[in-house]
């Protein structure tokens, strides 16, 4: 690709994910929903809204899928200041599609009108919901993208103190572990990411946090304690600011002698999967071979 064509794509990756130079936060969520909702003519796919209270959900089932007991708990990203179940769409169809199974999403509130914990109760508040719809946490698969990664390592957290069954296992894509961005990669890959910078964390983390300390688990679950966790399948981009927050997570799973796997992309960025490319279609194959491979 030549330099042109491959700036050209950058400014295309940067526009996909709402962060071009745009201090209008509402119109940043706007576009996004924009994107998302560009999908919802596939034929393909089927979306049905099911509301709780206050929340929005929606699920996403392919056409030719399963449609069984085991589905996606599906958290959304976007710094926890963006994103929706129509920015997510981007992915869960391709999770619905490779998987074939149905993927539920839910619109949590956002900051910074809705700061921390308001995330972490709604995801909680969606758990529970799915269960009294019958689900068991042994057939529910919890997967998220960067902050929607955060959340879901935070949710799994939350039922491990609360002494709740556990879901089947985790699928992250560039989760966001570590509020104090205490990795190298925040500097050494500054360059190279086209998605992320570290003006956005921090404007995330002001936004999301306010006096909260960054380095509670329940904000940054690379300190959790992991112990009793489910196996956790982690997909990282190679050339993004947040690849030592999956690299350390990995390790310490591995301490705590949790069943998990990362794969590295080379020259990807920041949660690719959600780019319309042929390399983010394989990377949603590689979620379907974890799953096939767990321990029974």
């Amino acid at each position: 690709m030549t330099n042109r064509r491959n700036e050209r794509f950058m400014h295309l990756v940067r526009h996909v994910h709402g962060l071009l130079e745009n201090d209008d936060m509402q119109h940043q969520r706007t576009s996004q929903n924009q994107l998302g909702n560009l999908i919802k003519n596939n034929k393909n796919y089927t979306f049905l809204s099911d509301d709780m209270n206050s929340i929005h959900g929606e699920w996403t089932k392919y056409v030719h899928g399963k449609h069984d007991h085991t589905i996606i708990f599906y958290c959304h990203g976007g710094g926890y200041m963006s994103g929706s179940t129509l920015y997510a769409r981007s992915i869960t169809t391709k999770l619905a599609k490779h998987t074939l199974h149905d993927v539920f999403s839910f619109d949590y509130r956002l900051a910074p009108e809705h700061p921390y914990p308001c995330a972490i109760e709604d995801a909680f508040l969606a758990w529970n919901y799915i269960l009294s719809k019958g689900y068991t946490p042994e057939n529910i698969i919890v997967a998220g993208d960067s902050a929607g990664g955060n959340l879901a390592l935070v949710l799994t957290l939350l039922l491990t103190e609360r002494h709740m069954e556990l879901p089947k296992c985790l699928v992250l894509f560039s989760p966001w572990t570590d509020m104090t961005s205490s990795g190298n990669s925040y500097h050494t890959k500054a360059e190279l990411d086209p998605v992320l910078n570290t003006d956005y964390i921090s404007k995330a983390i002001q936004y999301y946090l306010g006096n909260t300390n960054p380095s509670i688990p329940y904000v940054s679950p690379l300190f959790a304690d992991f112990g009793s966790f489910p196996p956790v399948y982690i997909q990282v981009g190679e050339n993004e600011i947040l690849l030592d927050d999956s690299v350390m997570l990995h390790k310490h799973l591995l301490a705590s002698n949790v069943y998990t796997k990362l794969e590295l992309f080379q020259g990807m960025w920041h949660v690719f999967q959600m780019t319309p490319i042929p390399y983010a279609e394989d990377a949603i194959r590689k979620v379907n071979e974890f799953l096939s491979q767990l321990p029974k």
